[in-house]
Formats: structure tokens, sequence, C-alpha cells
């Protein structure tokens, strides 16, 4: 029995030293494939933070243009409003130039058709425009209507008077 005992124990220490050499490979080949799990993680890791980055950078592209497209959604609407207002003074003007354009032509116009009065006549006197006169400066600084000074100065620019400039002065 000692010989039997001793060939099974002889045994026993080898199959331990083969199960041992191969748990050291398998956990050498467990530590190379964990070491690659972990590059890869890391890659991975990189990976998402540039795809964060972009995101991150896209929303805040996506808010910019929303704020911007808001900004010009504003500023279509105070422009128009300004046009708005722009033609509505605009319109009252023409219209306030209409009238004064028709009564400047009115005074002329009723002077020289008044029943009962003589139409108004150039007297001896002239008149030399100076710079700053207009024609109702001149017509009220000698007593007389404005639509008689047109009336005997026919052809006279009253917008456009020029310094040295000859003009009638009608009779009292």
């Amino acid at each position: 029995m000692d010989t039997i005992s001793r060939e099974n124990n002889s045994l026993l220490p080898v199959g331990g030293i083969i199960v041992g050499v191969i748990a050291l490979l398998l956990s050498g080949y467990a530590a190379i494939s964990l070491s690659k799990v972990n590059r890869t993680l890391t890659e991975q890791e990189t990976k998402l933070g540039r795809i964060d980055a972009v995101e991150s950078s896209s929303s805040s592209a996506a808010a910019s243009a929303e704020k911007a497209a808001k900004d010009i959604q504003s500023l279509t609407r105070s422009t128009q409003d300004a046009f708005n207002l722009v033609s509505t003074e605009l319109s009252s003007l023409r219209t306030s130039i209409t009238k004064l354009e028709e009564s400047a032509k009115r005074p002329a116009a009723a002077a020289a058709g008044k029943k009962g009065s003589a139409p108004a006549v150039a007297g001896p006197d002239e008149y030399i425009v100076k710079s700053g006169d207009t024609g109702m400066k001149i017509a009220s600084a000698h007593g007389v209507p404005v639509g008689d000074l047109q009336a005997v100065n026919p052809g006279v620019n009253w917008s456009g008077l020029r310094v040295g400039q000859k003009l009638k002065l009608p009779k009292k």
C-alpha cells in the first residue's frame, strides 16, 4: 500500500501545477482582454465627450437662431409700423401742401374777380427785393393785400424771389 499511495500522490502535484498554469494563462488572457476593454471604453468616453460638446454647441446655435428669428420679426413689425406712420404723415403733408397751394392761388383770383371793385392796378412805385423777403412781408410792409401784389406782378415766381428783382406795387 505504501507504493500505491506514493504513486497516487505523485500525480497530485503535477495536476495542481497543470491547473495552476492553466489558471495563470486564463488570468493573463483575462487581464489582456480587460486592458483592451478599458482602452476601448476610454476611446468611447472621448468620443462621447466630443458628441456632448457638439450637441451643446448645436443647442446653443439653435437657441441663437431662434432669438435672431424673433429679433427679425420684431424689427419687421417696428419697421412696418414706422412706414405706416411716415405714410400717414406724408399724406397729411401732401394735403396741407395742396391746401396751401390752393389758398395761394385764391387771393389772386379773388382780387381779380371781386364784384364791385376795380382790378388791382400797378402804381408808380417799384420795390427791389432784398435778402429774406417774401411776398407776404413785402405786401404787409406796404399795406397792400398779397393778392393785389400778385395780380400786378404776373409771371413772378413767389416761392423763388431773387435779390435785386424789381416788383411793381399796386395802388392803394
